[in-house]
């Protein structure tokens, strides 16, 4: 029985967002349950559902804040699951960065490959 990954995204731009919920349904037993645009929004949900995602993708550079700040929040969480930067902004210094913060991977927005096989990585451990 196949096990659905629960995928918390944060990207502020709707385009990306809607291509990236497109390309997880499309790599299989992943479902996006909630989206936000903003640090504060995510922290929110973050906080108003824990232990509810498997997976969360990130952007740095969102409307409001910044998702460097989403990372620590969502790795203080009781039961975390993965964390993934999704970033045009994926420099060396910048993904050592966002490792140090408690992510688990940091992709640049033209790795969608090296993200995909992440994915699978993260959908296998939760079998």
């Amino acid at each position: 029985m196949a096990v659905t990954i629960a995928v918390f995204l944060v990207e502020d731009l709707r385009q990306v967002e809607g291509a990236l919920t497109d390309y997880l349904s499309s790599l299989g037993d992943f479902r996006v349950v909630a989206t936000a645009r903003t640090e504060a929004e995510a922290n929110h949900w973050l906080q108003e559902h824990p232990g509810e995602w498997d997976a969360l993708i990130l952007d740095l550079v969102l409307d409001q804040g910044s998702g460097m700040n989403v990372i620590s929040r969502a790795r203080a969480q009781p039961g975390a699951g993965k964390i993934a930067v999704f970033s045009g902004y994926a420099s060396e210094g910048i993904r050592q960065h966002c490792l140090a913060l408690g992510a688990d991977a940091v992709f640049d927005k033209a790795e969608t490959a090296a993200l995909a096989a992440w994915l699978r990585d993260v959908g296998g451990a939760t079998r």
